[in-house]
């Protein structure tokens, strides 16, 4: 006999790289939800990156805190790793059992920020479903609908739009996504993504395109290549022009509704139509492109915005 504690966790952790009914064993065994492993990875973060919805509502419904941080240092959270890898199912039980979905965690990334800049157009519908705040910037300061639009996502942008994202009071913000997306419609996105890559790690080297559908919009991926080995990678969306239609929609929409309504000498209301679009002057200090390279250490340090930790 001995009178030291059984270790609960292995067994759990065990559980999670089976299924889920190897989950309910260990449960019903005697680990503790809430185990994390000698690394601080938690259960639920583990279940969540992975994206095991069985195990992450299993884990949730035994008392896992849905808001806990995991890893050395506490710094990942559950909500913001499933919106990192576009787990739209894990995310609506994280927030189905009261994830806080504006919480920040390491670098101060909110679950939004995360979908929003990789273009995880069913999650970002989900986040704002939610209760997420579409007008809640990033750590930078940078407004939601630019990054959106910087992204290229058509999904996304009319998401954010339907929640509030060019309300009253945001029409510089809306310029600046119409000037953004015009931008980028007008270049070659391939050519782009190669010119970022090379900004950060230099010229010369082998470069791979391919292009795949995402929710159903196209997303281009351009990996740099070491010994035919890909070494870093970037991708956007190619829905440029298309949010650019829909901003400047929504433009000509505000400024109908805000126009002053004519009245004649005899007092009867005159006709008034709706005016040319003229986009709004980009604020000081707007975000670039989304993955223009950073301060080395941060996340914007990889094209594309790569979270600081590896997401499964």
């Amino acid at each position: 006999m001995t009178n030291e504690p059984i270790r609960d966790e292995p067994s759990l952790f065990d559980a999670l790289y089976e299924d889920d009914d190897a989950v309910v064993r260990a449960l019903r065994a005697g680990a503790r939800a809430e185990s994390s492993d000698e690394e601080g990875t938690t259960a639920l973060y583990l279940a969540a990156v992975h994206d095991r919805p069985g195990a992450v509502r299993l884990l949730l419904a035994a008392g896992a805190d849905p808001d806990r941080a995991s890893g050395g240092e506490e710094s990942d959270l559950p909500l913001c790793g499933a919106a990192c890898g576009g787990h739209t199912e894990v995310v609506r039980a994280l927030l189905a059992a009261g994830a806080s979905p504006d919480l920040r965690e390491e670098f101060g990334f909110t679950a939004l920020r995360w979908a929003v800049g990789l273009g995880r157009a069913a999650t970002v519908e989900a986040l704002l479903a939610g209760g997420a705040d579409p007008l809640l910037p990033g750590p930078q300061g940078e407004p939601m609908l630019v990054l959106g639009a910087q992204r290229g996502s058509p999904r996304t942008v009319r998401a954010l739009l339907a929640y509030g994202a060019g309300a009253p009071g945001q029409e510089a913000v809306v310029g600046t996504a119409l000037a953004e997306a015009r931008r980028l419609a007008g270049v070659d996105v391939e050519r782009e993504l190669l010119r970022r890559l090379e900004e950060a790690y230099g010229p010369g080297l082998d470069a791979m395109v391919h292009r795949d559908p995402v929710d159903g919009e196209e997303t281009v991926t351009v990996e740099l290549l070491r010994d035919g080995v890909p070494a870093a990678g970037a991708d956007l969306h190619t829905g440029h022009a298309e949010i650019a239609a829909l901003l400047a929609g929504a433009t000509v929409a505000a400024e109908a509704t805000e126009a002053p309504v004519a009245t004649g000498a005899t007092g009867a209301t005159g006709a008034t139509g709706a005016t040319g679009v003229v986009d709004a002057p980009g604020a000081p200090g707007a975000p670039g492109a989304p993955g223009t390279p950073g301060t080395p250490g941060t996340p914007e340090a990889m094209p594309g915005g790569g979270s600081p930790t590896p997401r499964g």
